[in-house]
């Protein structure tokens, strides 16, 4: 009999980094990270040559660089030159590159005349302190700018798009996107949830099927965007689109129509260019959140897995001595975007208790299945600690809605409408419905509701602190152990 279940040496659940959506906001503070790194390096690099660590003088030089710092964050912004377009095309915005530099160091005269200190500060720093900064944040830029557009025309750094909508306001849109050529966009699919569509291909492009196909589509395909082009005087079916939309871990956006919609909408990233559409719903952890996101899985997660290393080996050691079968017990679970993955707990049940007709049975009070090291570790929510694997190869987070036996899952789609909501985000250890109350056994149809609102309110309302918020929760809940059996 083996220890352990092979984990899998497959990148299951991680997503391919060779073809990944560019995002304007990662670009944006990308540059904005590299123009501080220049401002900051070559403002200290030249104080230091040019005027000695040892100066008496070195707190207004100090001073004077971050000034210029804050001064260039602030100008360059008012400038546009932090927009999407202005990265990949800086030389289509030099002039407004020099003018907002320019300014900068003006300012930076103007306070020191104002406050007669004007003397202390060396001109050749101060040319050599300009010429430098200058020189390396264009580079820097063009750099960037170089880098990007060649992997977007290999096809890298890339959006996939999908239009809904095979009419005129779909062709219209289409065209746009033939006329302009967007080199970050990729339309990967038209589909039409109306009967009477006549037309099967819409500016070059074929319809590959209905709302239903664009459902399972998304689910099956990466797609990073979809584009409703529909009149928007049928506000009805356009509000049910998109509350059918709202359950995959897409960015919805509105093309433009002369009739105005009631819904609240806000101007689309500037990696669309220009294109005429709104923004109606978006991806919940998008840009800079999925970073943040992903750097507080591998950082508390390593953390967990170090600190915890020797109880989890005796736990293993308990396990095999309490009763006979694998230490580790795999089972298959729907994850982000509604895939299969296997989720890794210890074995707190006994061998060979497989489901009935192939249906999921949730432990219950004083259930037989459960050994005796199994009821510790499940009142503890020990049995869980192996799905740090599951973090570490990416099909799961730290925090996030617990995910339910697939069987469990088709039966409560059924039931609950937007059940598939919870499901834009990666499953977790913990989640937001667990530290209220909702973990364990389920009886009630209401009880899964209610678990779901929760799941679907933390993929909206996500952020560190709320993570951080469940996890020192799930201490508390850990310890009381209700619900868990």
């Amino acid at each position: 009999m083996n220890f352990f279940y092979h984990l899998p040496d497959t990148d299951e659940g991680l997503r391919n980094y060779g073809d990944f959506p560019i995002s304007s906001s990662i670009v944006s503070g990308l540059v904005f990270f590299l123009d501080s790194l220049s401002v900051l390096v070559f403002g200290f690099l030249t104080t230091i040559i040019l005027i000695g660590f040892g100066s008496q003088n070195i707190g207004f030089y100090v001073s004077a660089v971050l000034f210029i710092w804050i001064a260039n964050f602030m100008f360059f912004h008012f400038a546009g030159l932090y927009q999407f377009d202005s990265i990949v095309n800086p030389l289509k915005a030099w002039d407004r590159f020099l003018v907002a530099y320019a300014i900068s160091f003006l300012m930076l005269l103007a306070v020191a005349f104002s406050y007669k200190i004007s003397a202390i500060y060396s001109r050749i720093w101060v040319y050599s302190f300009a010429l430098s900064v200058g020189l390396s944040i264009v580079t820097f830029r063009l750099c960037l700018s170089g880098i990007v557009n060649k992997l977007a025309a290999k096809g890298y750094f890339v959006r996939n798009v999908v239009v809904v909508g095979g009419g005129e306001q779909g062709k219209r849109l289409l065209d746009h996107v033939k006329q302009t050529g967007p080199k970050f966009l990729k339309i990967v699919g038209v589909f039409d949830d109306r009967a009477n569509m006549s037309r099967t291909i819409v500016s070059g492009y074929s319809i590959k099927g209905n709302l239903s196909d664009l459902m399972r589509y998304v689910r099956n395909n990466r797609v990073d965007d979809v584009i409703i082009a529909l009149p928007w005087n049928a506000e009805d079916s356009l509000k049910w689109i998109i509350k059918r939309l709202r359950q995959l871990p897409i960015n919805i956006y509105l093309g433009s129509d002369l009739i105005g919609f009631h819904v609240n909408f806000k101007a689309s990233p500037s990696h669309f260019s220009g294109m005429p559409i709104v923004e109606v719903a978006d991806k919940p952890m998008s840009g800079w959140n999925t970073v943040f996101k992903f750097l507080e899985d591998i950082t508390l997660a390593g953390l967990a897995f170090i600190l915890l290393s020797p109880l989890m080996v005796l736990i293993a050691i308990a396990i095999k001595l309490d009763s006979p079968g694998p230490i580790l017990f795999r089972q298959s679970r729907l994850g982000f975007n509604n895939r299969i993955f296997n989720v890794y707990k210890f074995r707190s049940m006994k061998e060979n208790c497989s489901p009935e007709n192939g249906k999921t049975i949730q432990a219950t009070h004083g259930d037989a299945r459960v050994t005796r090291v199994g009821r510790f570790l499940r009142r503890t929510s020990l049995d869980e600690l192996p799905q740090l694997f599951n973090v570490f190869n990416g099909t799961m987070s730290l925090v996030g809605p617990r995910p339910h036996a697939v069987d469990h899952n088709e039966e409560y789609s059924k039931k609950i409408y937007g059940y598939f909501a919870r499901h834009r985000v990666k499953p977790g250890i913990t989640g937001w419905a667990q530290v209220n109350g909702l973990r364990g056994e389920i009886k009630a149809i209401e009880k899964m509701e209610e678990r779901v609102e929760h799941d679907i309110y933390y993929a909206e309302n996500w952020s560190l602190l709320f993570d951080l918020k469940i996890i020192l929760k799930t201490v508390g809940v850990i310890i009381i152990g209700e619900n868990a059996y």
